[in-house]
């Protein structure tokens, strides 16, 4: 079993940087990988980013490539997504989430376990 705890999400202005954090315990496997992922009301949850179990490779979808970073802190068992250049339409409730089958996947479905969720709003 895997536990995903949430948080730094709040209400910021577009343009502003917000940094989340995943904090994850319980048990890890391999070919595991991390994600993103985000819902704003009334929509299907999008994903946002992943990276895998090791750090070294990432998938960004391409609505915030190069404006947000996931990266791992290993050390902390964290992962974080630091958000740039934020948008009006970047406010959702942020989830972090586990898949068992690797990097590259966008559905949902896909992944076993889910954080509680943080909301992030922001504001033109």
């Amino acid at each position: 079993q895997v536990q995903l705890v949430e948080s730094g999400g709040g209400l910021v202005q577009a343009g502003d940087s917000l940094g989340l954090t995943c904090q994850a315990s319980g048990r890890t496997f391999g070919n595991d990988a991390l994600a993103w992922f985000r819902q704003a009301p009334g929509m299907e949850r999008e994903f946002v980013a992943a990276i895998t179990r090791n750090g070294g490779s990432t998938y960004y979808n391409p609505s915030v490539k190069g404006r947000f970073t996931i990266a791992r802190d290993a050390a902390k068992n964290r992962v974080n997504l630091q958000m740039n250049s934020l948008r009006p339409e970047d406010t959702a409730v942020y989830y972090c989430a586990v898949t068992l089958l690797g990097l590259g996947r966008r559905n949902p479905h896909d992944y076993d376990y889910w954080g509680q969720g943080t909301q992030v709003t922001v504001s033109a």
